[in-house]
């Protein structure tokens, strides 16, 4: 069995199926359509042709495009790299946060020598305005798994991935998801991350995943565990569909909420009671188990301590 978990996972296998098809059991699009949906043109490109709800992007190469781009933009905005997982060989970012013009023109060279970028504007609201509908598809484009995630926090607070998540049934957003995912044949497991812009009520599509993300583990204590589904799909054992979810039940990455939390709370967008408040109810935790610790304990030891140096570094 191959699971992917990462977008250099994703490539790989696609990129070289036939020969991994003759030993390993896995489930994955077409390769057209995950360079596709791993470049943030393309994926652009492909929403705009669909008419899906995007945040405004501008792709730029030149002096004359990027100065076109500035008299169309709001700042603060955002420059984010085209292809993200290539990108991040040589800057481990997902997105950089842009405060004025003069900022945008002297770091846009910088940063536009590792890779391709886009401009885009930021969306207004907080870490729970984010949204994300996961999909299971089998090789006749059969519906599977469905699932629908709100986030809580993220780290980093400003642009991360999930530190403190729920499951939130959301039938109007997953309607949407497993449409575009059906009309786009992702077949195997998908995601769509939206935000819901609060300026116009629309839920805009961020980024779509031809994979599993980082909190597929909530998904069996919310009663569509994707993972099995999964299995059960690729051995050919012709799984029922699970298309309907536990609401809230939480997952937490302890040492990412922690951060989070010592970043908002600086900012007065979080106080204590705040985050004693995220353990209440149903949960799971992204790493913590008594009977394997040490993932835990490695991870939380390398976030504790690239957080001392940046503090460091920064006084």
């Amino acid at each position: 069995m191959l699971y992917a978990g990462a977008d250099d996972y994703v490539v790989f296998i696609s990129k070289f199926r036939e020969e991994l098809a003759k030993h390993y059991l896995f489930l994955c699009p077409d390769h057209s359509l995950i360079e596709n949906v791993l470049d943030k043109k393309k994926t652009y490109e492909l929403l705009t042709k669909y008419r899906i709800p995007t945040p405004k992007t501008f792709f730029v190469e030149t002096v004359t495009q990027l100065n076109h781009a500035i008299t169309q933009l709001e700042f603060p905005c955002i420059l984010k790299p085209v292809a993200g997982h290539e990108y991040r060989k040589h800057i481990n970012t997902k997105a950089i946060y842009i405060h004025d013009v003069i900022q945008l023109k002297r770091e846009f060279p910088l940063y536009r020598q590792y890779g391709e970028l886009i401009i885009q504007e930021i969306i207004p609201g907080d870490n729970q305005c984010f949204y994300k509908v996961a999909t299971l598809f089998d090789d006749q484009m059969k519906l599977l798994a469905l699932f629908t995630l709100q986030k809580n926090h993220q780290f980093p607070a400003q642009f991360g991935t999930g530190a403190h998540i729920v499951s939130r049934p959301v039938p109007e957003l997953a309607e949407y998801g497993k449409t575009l995912l059906k009309e786009l044949k992702l077949k195997g497991v998908g995601m769509i991350e939206y935000k819901k812009d609060p300026r116009d009520g629309l839920y805009k599509v961020i980024e779509i995943n031809p994979r599993f993300w980082l909190t597929h583990s909530l998904t069996g204590h919310a009663g569509v565990d994707f993972a099995y589904q999964y299995y059960l799909t690729v051995t050919n054992q012709h799984p029922a569909p699970l298309l309907e979810q536990k609401d809230n039940i939480q997952w937490i990455y302890l040492v990412r909420y922690f951060l989070t939390f010592l970043e908002k709370r600086k900012r007065g967008e979080m106080t204590f009671k705040d985050f004693l408040t995220g353990f209440k109810g149903k949960k799971v935790f992204a790493l913590f188990a008594l009977d394997d610790p040490m993932p835990f304990i490695r991870s939380t030891a390398s976030h504790l301590w690239n957080a001392w140096k940046k503090k460091r570094k920064e006084s």
